[in-house]
């Protein structure tokens, strides 16, 4: 896939892609052609645009035999945060927007998820079991700040002691410890927090609006500190970049109060390809051949490995020393290859005014 060329009258500022390759649904492609004038174009910053849904619906289901999980609630569509290597970029392709600038770029926002949350949950028909958030894309948007509509979503889960498990990077979630706080204290939720590097710069270069590593450690710290069982995600570790890094992440993840650790190497799959390719050549390309040669040989020699059993772990001889090292380190720093199982015995609709109480 050979990616268009950047728009020059865009000012790109805290990007992680550098263009929009048409999605793969698309039966057009757009190039830009000059108009033969002489008169420079004016230059503009692109600004992120937030749009908002009325969703008819709020849980997904999935039975991927790679995920914990069968149920996932995603409050947002897109992310800001703009991380090179998402795999959730390709997602976007279905709104039929580009997986590069625009997933970055257009954000849709589902203002009455916790409404819909809370008609779905309660339906009769409705089997408890634990509901995962930040399955496809992060649900601590920067715009959460404004919007609280994964605030929202916890308060009904809160109410209606549903066990939650969320996977985030977004420093918002330090907002929300009180409630996290109050479900973990009953067993109901969970946290995991990504990490991809210790290096401030070259976090900046891959996910150039998500927290700095720095922070990501005081959101853990402060999620421990509320009771908030945390698992350290070292995900995705990228060969040649971050590989060498995983002992020090898992160490200053413990240090900060993780209790569990996973790692997923690095995944590439659709659009999400041709995208970090780019990205390696602006960044570093004195390093590109190598880190793609390394993805490869974890990849049965292709970018992207989609198998079921293999996409999460990747094969072969680095593979496996990529997970023997992160098997050791976590072992010796006692942290657990999983938390424990969150309660789902207490689910059932909260109290309303005129109920009558329970004998009990």
């Amino acid at each position: 896939m050979t990616l268009p060329p950047r728009n020059p009258d865009e000012i790109l500022r805290a990007r992680g892609a550098d263009s929009r390759p048409a999605a793969r649904f698309e039966p057009y492609r757009t190039e830009r052609e000059h108009d033969g004038w002489d008169i420079p174009e004016e230059q503009s910053l692109l600004r992120t645009e937030i749009s908002q849904e009325r969703a008819r619906s709020i849980i997904s289901r999935n039975s991927s035999p790679d995920v914990p999980f069968d149920r996932s609630v995603n409050p947002y569509r897109g992310c800001e945060h703009g991380c090179i290597y998402c795999f959730a970029r390709p997602s976007h392709a279905y709104l039929g927007l580009s997986p590069g600038l625009d997933f970055e770029t257009k954000i849709t926002a589902k203002p009455n998820a916790p409404e819909l949350l809370a008609a779905e949950i309660g339906r009769r028909s409705y089997r408890v079991a634990v509901l995962a958030f930040g399955t496809n894309t992060d649900p601590y948007q920067p715009i959460e700040s404004k919007l609280g509509i994964m605030r929202g979503c916890l308060q009904v889960l809160h109410d209606w002691n549903h066990p939650v498990a969320l996977v985030t990077r977004g420093a918002t979630v330090m907002r929300d410890a009180d409630l996290l706080g109050a479900m973990a204290a009953k067993g109901q939720a969970a946290v995991g927090i990504s990490i991809t590097t210790l290096d401030a710069d070259l976090a900046r270069q891959m996910e150039p609006r998500a927290p700095a590593p720095a922070t990501r450690l005081r959101m853990i710290r402060c999620l421990a500190d509320a009771g908030v069982p945390v698992r350290v995600m070292v995900a995705p570790v990228i060969p040649v970049l971050t590989g060498h890094e995983i002992e020090r992440i898992l160490q200053a993840a413990r240090d900060a109060g993780a209790l569990a650790a996973s790692m997923i190497p690095l995944r590439l799959p659709h659009e999400v390809a041709p995208l970090f390719r780019d990205w390696l050549e602006r960044h570093h390309p004195g390093k590109a051949a190598h880190v793609m040669s390394q993805v490869q040989a974890m990849r049965g020699g292709r970018d992207n490995d989609p198998r079921f059993g293999n996409r999460m772990r990747g094969e072969g001889h680095e593979a496996e020393l990529m997970h023997q090292r992160f098997r050791l380190a976590r072992r010796r720093l006692g942290l657990e290859s999983r938390l424990e199982a969150l309660d789902c015995s207490r689910f059932g609709a909260p109290p309303r005014a005129g109920d009558q109480l329970s004998l009990f």
